[in-house]
């Protein structure tokens, strides 16, 4: 038996059995001095002064109390011994308990937020490769990815059935990756700078502004406060693709911190798996560097940052056996993108958690792009202000109250055999807000939030939203909500992919400011079962279009055109959301979403194109009891759909398409300081059959690169490393 111990032993060598983590505020704060104590017993700790703490696990003990004087304390379900926990606490009512399910690292639920919101923290994201933010969706029911065409590698996000222009991007709660930055904007966010995100379904909070139609998704980046003081990430795929990672943050005073984050990732082959003579995935080159400092007093919080991304990006036609075409059709990007923000915020009572705070940002984004004969540039410049004040008059009512201001400026120029003149567009918004909460000791929580802004293309428009929750008991949660959204279209900035293809654009009218209604319900369970919880998830939106541009690929299927909405146009969405822990280590989350989504064409109402009728997917997770390794797997079944109207003369599609399974896997092992990883993507192999419509002919009428509902590329594997060297 001795030696058995001794193997035991030799295995974990460089891992202890401690639940270890961090305790920060929303902002990133560290909050030194939180309490953390095991319930009914009476082991627990403190945090030091950056936030961080470490215990021992009793081996009956699953529930850890985390609290701090102005703040609620929060309950953690943890079964995990070695787990590391990224606990956040939420200031007044929008605190939120967290569980964390039977993993190294762990996911985090928003349990007591008046919204509908999820977190996926830094462990969710190293359940898979996560090499940007559009891959980091890749074990979330919610958010689907897909592809926009087959030649330029641009991608979008879909929320409750529409596209992700309809979803308020945030970055630290600051609105990002707008306009020209939209196509591609998922891939400028490296995998490893993030630390968490949060998905907020339905109408948000007025305070970030009035374009979330559908949700929001906030990204929280390292902060230099509580970064390690080095961390590293190195990547390769069969595909070819190399990529690195690195950051190192310094603690110049007691006060000062600075952070710099470094990326670099080349795609370096051409791949062409079915032989249409175009290559499946562009070949991409981007730099990416962010300096970021942060000063912590008593009273007064200072956060600052400028980053600069730089990208190059490669397709169309490859060389085969007889080598390349004499005038092959190729696709050549550069953009540079520039961003800075800064962020100020005074105290003046942490009691009543008064404070007022002054956020300002901008952006250059430039991009010069060929699609065969066809040239398209645009430089987008934006500016963006928000003064805010919050405060809480008793534990019973709070409220939060702000203005802001934001510029898009966007200078566009096209030529191609019929050159096209771009004016140059731009667009002023001022806007204030009022937001007003009321908790009766979490039994019941209402918040109601209206804002006004005036557009200098649009005029004055008012949006007002509203959320209630009611907790009859911890075991179950109701929650309504219902808003107003709105967003201005700016569509060949936004579609610019669509180059690619020889479909003609038509922008036959002046276009509206798009306007919808969102209305939301969701039943929260959390049912004892076998001495675990059984988290149960029922939830439904509906959105309701006033004013739509309609991108329309039916009526003509040698063009697309953009039109403002005659008729009517809507998309309602059910998902069912079930996780167990089954047993020590194991977990196992269940979801289906069912998706309706339609839309008036030629004055008839029908199904949206390209767009999946339900997703159903299945994720399990498996850590060994020392916590060295870790299994997991995700299977998604994805759902068929119609396809826009082919050419009645001359069918190059069929009318619908069908449904695909996709499944990914990945194994990591753990040591003291980092892991190595290994894992597979779509293993199943499914690739969509000529998604280049006409793909011999490039430069003819019926080449299309649109009609894309599916992976271009089979079975992709992969290999990684993480290194991190934390703060003491």
């Amino acid at each position: 038996m001795k030696y058995v111990y001794l193997l035991l032993l030799l295995v974990a060598t460089g891992v202890r059995a401690q639940v270890r983590g961090t305790v920060t505020d929303m902002d990133g704060a560290p909050i030194a001095g939180a309490h953390l104590l095991w319930m009914n017993t009476t082991l627990g700790t403190v945090t030091d002064g950056n936030g961080r703490f470490s215990l021992d696990k009793p081996a009956n003990a699953q529930q850890l109390v985390v609290g701090f004087t102005g703040y609620e304390s929060d309950t953690l379900q943890v079964t995990d011994r070695n787990a590391t926990l990224e606990v956040v606490l939420r200031e007044g009512l929008e605190l939120s308990e967290v569980q964390v399910i039977n993993r190294k690292l762990g996911t985090m639920k928003l349990r007591n937020s008046v919204m509908n919101e999820d977190m996926i923290s830094s462990s969710e994201l190293s359940r898979a490769a996560c090499c940007n933010l559009g891959e980091s969706f890749a074990t979330n029911p919610s958010v689907d990815v897909n592809y926009s065409d087959a030649a330029t590698g641009a991608k979008q996000i879909r929320l409750l059935g529409l596209p992700g222009t309809y979803v308020q991007m945030l970055t630290e709660n600051i609105p990002n990756y707008r306009g020209a930055a939209a196509p591609y904007g998922l891939g400028y966010v490296p995998g490893p700078w993030m630390q968490s995100i949060q998905i907020s379904k339905g109408a948000s909070s007025v305070k970030n502004g009035y374009e979330a139609l559908t949700g929001q998704i906030n990204v929280e980046f390292k902060k230099p406060q509580i970064a390690d003081i080095v961390s590293a990430n190195l990547f390769t795929a069969s595909t070819g693709r190399f990529e690195a990672n690195a950051d190192a943050s310094a603690q110049l005073s007691p006060r000062w911190t600075t952070l710099l984050l470094t990326h670099y990732e080349n795609e370096t082959k051409q791949h062409d798996a079915n032989n249409d003579g175009f290559a499946d995935l562009p070949r991409v080159e981007q730099y990416n560097i962010w300096n970021r400092w942060a000063y912590m007093g008593d009273n007064y919080v200072f956060q600052a940052g400028i980053k600069t991304t730089v990208e190059e990006r490669n397709s169309g036609q490859v060389a085969h056996g007889r080598g390349m075409a004499a005038d092959p059709y190729m696709i050549h990007m550069e953009t540079d993108r520039f961003e800075f923000f800064t962020k100020n915020a005074y105290i003046f009572n942490k009691e009543k958690i008064t404070n007022m705070a002054l956020i300002l940002s901008g952006t250059l984004h430039s991009q010069e792009a060929e699609y065969g004969r066809k040239q398209y540039g645009v430089e987008q410049k934006n500016i963006y202000a928000s003064l805010l004040f919050e405060t809480d008059f008793s534990p019973l009512h709070s409220l939060s109250t702000g203005l802001n201001f934001s510029y898009d400026g966007y200078d566009q120029h096209y030529a191609s055999q019929t050159p096209k003149s771009l004016s140059f567009t731009k667009e002023s918004v001022a806007g204030a807000y009022a937001q007003y909460t009321l908790n009766a000791a979490d039994k019941f929580i209402l918040m109601a939030g209206i804002r006004g802004d005036h557009s200098s293309a649009y005029g004055l428009f008012v949006t007002p939203r509203i959320h209630a929750k009611y907790t009859p008991s911890e075991y179950a949660h109701f929650r309504l909500s219902a808003g107003k959204g709105y967003r201005t279209s700016h569509v060949l900035v936004e579609n610019n992919y669509l180059l690619a293809s020889n479909r003609e654009v038509k922008i036959p009218e002046p276009l509206k400011q798009e306007e919808a209604w969102n209305y939301g319900a969701g039943i929260a369970t959390y049912i004892p079962l076998a001495g675990r919880t059984l988290n149960l998830n029922v939830e439904y939106y509906y959105t309701d279009f006033q004013s739509q541009t309609v991108v329309d690929l039916d009526t003509d299927p040698h063009a697309v055109s953009f039109r403002n909405l005659e008729g009517k146009s809507y998309s309602g969405a059910l998902q069912v959301e079930a996780s167990y822990p089954f047993f020590e280590g194991f977990s196992l989350t269940a979801a289906y979403r069912y998706t309706d989504v339609k839309t008036t064409y030629g004055g008839q109402l029908r199904e949206k194109p390209l767009t999946g009728k339900y997703k159903g997917m299945l994720t399990a997770s498996y850590q060994t009891p020392l916590g060295i390794w870790q299994f997991d797997a995700t299977l998604q079944m994805n759902g068929g759909g119609r396809m826009p109207e082919p050419d009645s003369n001359n069918p190059q599609w069929q009318p619908r398409y069908r449904s695909f399974e996709q499944l990914s896997a990945q194994v990591t092992r753990y040591f003291r300081h980092g892991s190595i990883y290994i894992g597979g993507e779509n293993l199943t192999g499914f690739k969509q059959k000529n998604p280049i419509i006409s793909a011999h002919d490039p430069f003819g009428t019926d080449f299309d690169t649109t009609m894309i509902w599916g992976p271009m590329h089979g079975a992709k594997f992969y290999v990684g490393v993480r290194y991190d060297l934390p703060r003491n």
